[in-house]
C-alpha cells in the first residue's frame, strides 16, 4: 500500500471551495469600493442632478429689436425718397433700429423728427465711386456697436421692407452662425452682367452679426482688390465669397428691374413671405386711381392685419360656372373664364417692360416664367383690386372691387359681379412651415349674383388644386 494517497474530491468540497472563493472576491470589491471614499457617491449625485435639473430655456424668439437696418442714400436722392422710408419704418418707435447713410449733410429740409437718424459715411469724397462708400456702410454700420443685434440688414432709400415677415423668415436661421441671405434680379442680363449668386442690393438682403463684424474687419483690404466692380452689392458679394461665404436665396427679396405695370408681377407672387419691393419709381402705382405712395399705403392697409399672407396666390375652380379664380391676397382677384390649368395660373404674366431699354428689349429674359399679357383688355380675366380689409381674432375679411374696363362681353355669371369677398385665417407659421410651405385650397359660394364669397383655408392631405368634374 503506498504511504501516500491521492485525496478524493468529492461535488460537496467543490462546492465548499467555490464558496469560499466567491465571499472572499466580494469581500475584496467592497474593501476597494470603501476605500475609494466620496467617490462613488460624488458620481452618483451628479448624475442624479443632471438628470433631475430642468433644461435651459429656450432663446426668445427673434424680434424687429434684434435686427439693425442700415439705409444707403445719398444727400441729393434722400428728399424725394422719404416718403418710401416712412411706410416701413417708424422713427418715433424704440424698437426700429434704423440709420440712414448719407454722403454729406443735406442742404433740402427734411424734418429730422420724421425720419430715422442720419449718419454720414466713414469715406466719402467727389473722387470716391459711391459703390465704394455704400459697401463701407458695413464696416460703418457694425462700428455703431448696438447692442444685442442679430442681424444686419442693409437696403436703399427707395427699398421698402416689410419688416415682420422679415423677422419670420430670417427667424429660421441660426444668427449665431454665419448667413448671408438675399435674393438676385429678376432679369436674366442683370445677373449676367453681375453675379448668378449675389444678393442684389436693392432688394436688400441680410448678414448675420457674427459674420458682419467679421467682413467689417477684412473690408478695406478686400475693397481694394475689386475696384472694378460696379455695385456695392457686387463687392460686398466678393468680400463674402473671399471669406467662403455662400448667397442663401429667399425668393421674397425683390430687386424690380422690370418697368411699367407690375401687376403680373405681383398676382403670382412665389409661395414665400414678401419682403421687400424696390424700383417703386420706375413702374406704375400697383393700384389703379392712386398714385405711388398712395399705392403702397393702401398694399400696407393689408401688411397691418395679416403681413404673411399678403400676395399668397391661391387658385381655385369653381365648376359649376366653368370660372377659375386666383387670388393674391390683399392685392387682387382674377377670374378666368373656363378651366385653367394651375401651372397656366402661376406663370407671370408680362404686363411689364424690361429693365433694359433700347433696342430688342421684346427679346429679355427673365429668371421665371412668363406668359402674354393681352393689349386687348377684353381677352384678359375680369381683375377686382383690393378695397377694404377688416379682421377679428383668428380670421380677416378682404373685398375686392371690380376694376372699370371697356364694354366686354362676358360670361353672364362675371358681368353680374361687382364684388368678391374673402374669408381667410390669419397666417402664423412656424418655423417648420415656414421651410416647407404648401399653397393654400379655397372654397367658392355655392350660389351668387353681385357678390361672390370665396373662404381659403388649408388644403387636404390629398387634395389637388384642379377643376373638379
Amino acid at each position: 500500500m503506498p504511504i501516500f494517497s491521492r485525496p478524493i474530491v468529492t461535488r460537496s468540497r467543490i462546492k465548499n471551495r467555490l464558496l469560499v472563493l466567491s465571499t472572499f472576491l466580494s469581500l475584496t470589491l467592497l474593501f476597494y469600493l470603501n476605500n475609494r471614499g466620496p467617490a462613488l457617491p460624488a458620481a452618483t449625485s451628479a448624475a442624479v442632478n443632471f438628470h433631475l435639473s430642468p433644461p435651459p430655456p429656450p432663446p426668445p424668439p427673434l424680434s424687429v429689436h434684434d435686427l439693425l437696418f442700415s439705409i444707403a442714400s445719398s444727400s441729393s436722392s434722400l428728399p424725394r425718397r422719404i416718403p418710401y422710408i416712412r411706410l416701413w419704418c417708424d422713427p418715433i418707435s424704440a424698437h426700429n433700429n434704423t440709420f440712414i447713410f448719407l454722403d454729406r449733410p443735406t442742404t433740402e429740409p427734411t424734418n429730422p423728427s420724421s425720419i430715422p437718424p442720419i449718419v454720414l459715411s466713414s469715406k466719402s469724397s467727389p473722387n470716391l465711386p459711391s459703390g465704394y462708400r455704400i459697401a463701407l456702410i458695413v464696416k460703418d454700420a457694425v462700428t455703431l456697436d448696438i447692442p444685442n443685434i442679430h442681424w444686419y440688414v442693409f437696403g436703399d432709400d427707395d427699398t421698402v421692407f416689410f419688416t415682420e415677415n422679415l423677422v419670420r423668415i430670417l427667424s429660421k436661421y441660426d444668427h449665431n452662425r454665419w448667413y448671408y441671405i438675399g435674393y438676385g434680379s429678376e432679369s436674366f442680363e442683370q445677373n449676367d452682367k453681375f453675379f448668378f449668386n449675389m444678393a442684389f442690393g436693392g432688394g436688400g438682403f441680410a448678414i448675420s452679426a457674427p459674420l458682419a463684424r467679421v467682413l467689417a474687419r477684412v473690408l478695406d483690404s478686400c475693397l481694394d482688390r475689386y475696384p472694378h466692380l460696379y455695385g456695392s452689392d457686387a463687392r460686398i458679394f466678393a468680400c463674402l465669397s473671399e471669406l467662403g461665404v455662400g448667397l442663401t436665396p429667399e425668393p421674397g427679396f425683390h430687386q424690380v428691374d422690370v418697368r411699367g405695370n407690375l401687376f403680373g408681377f405681383l398676382a403670382a407672387h412665389p409661395l414665400s413671405p414678401l419682403l421687400s419691393l424696390h424700383h417703386m419709381e420706375a413702374v406704375e402705382p400697383i393700384f389703379p386711381g392712386m398714385s405711388r405712395i398712395q399705392s403702397l399705403e393702401h398694399l400696407f392697409k393689408a401688411i397691418q392685419v395679416d403681413p404673411a399672407k399678403v400676395l399668397q396666390q391661391t387658385v381655385c375652380y369653381d365648376y359649376t360656372n366653368s370660372l377659375t379664380i386666383s387670388i393674391a391676397w390683399g392685392y387682387a382677384v382674377q377670374i378666368y373664364e373656363g378651366n385653367k390649368l394651375l401651372l397656366d395660373i402661376l406663370s407671370l404674366q408680362k404686363s411689364f417692360r424690361p429693365w433694359r431699354r433700347g433696342k430688342n428689349v421684346d427679346s429679355s429674359h427673365y429668371m421665371f416664367n412668363t406668359r402674354e399679357f393681352p393689349r386687348d383688355p377684353c381677352k384678359r380675366p375680369a381683375v377686382f383690386f383690393m378695397d377694404t380689409v377688416v379682421s377679428d381674432t383668428n380670421q380677416v375679411w378682404t373685398s375686392y372691387t371690380k376694376r372699370d374696363v371697356d364694354s366686354c362681353v362676358r360670361l353672364k355669371a362675371i358681368e353680374k359681379l361687382k364684388v368678391i369677398r374673402v374669408l381667410s385665417p390669419k397666417l402664423d407659421f412656424d418655423i417648420e412651415q415656414l421651410k416647407t410651405p404648401r399653397r393654400h385650397c379655397c372654397d367658392i359660394s355655392p350660389s351668387f349674383d353681385e357678390k361672390m364669397v370665396v373662404q381659403i383655408r388649408q388644403c387636404g392631405m390629398d387634395e389637388l388644386v384642379t377643376m373638379r368634374t
